[in-house]
């Protein structure tokens, strides 16, 4: 992960799917765990979100308040 990355789930949305249009950070969990089981996409994309399951799997969405503040 880099440091950007974080931001980057605040700015980047899902180009595809049942939400499309919403940013990563926004994803609601159980979508973003079914990725996890069926396999994430290649590429940055699929790096996002399983970067955003990780945050919200492990109950850390604390670490994009600061984020989400300065928007």
């Amino acid at each position: 992960m880099k440091p950007e990355d974080l931001e980057r789930l605040l700015t980047v949305e899902m180009p595809y799917g049942k939400y499309k249009g919403r940013c990563i950070a926004d994803l609601p969990g159980p979508y973003l765990g079914w990725f996890a089981r069926e396999g994430f996409p290649k590429g940055d994309i699929g790096r996002l979100l399983a970067l955003m399951h990780e945050i919200d799997h492990n109950d850390l969405g604390e670490l994009l308040v600061p984020l989400r503040k300065r928007r």
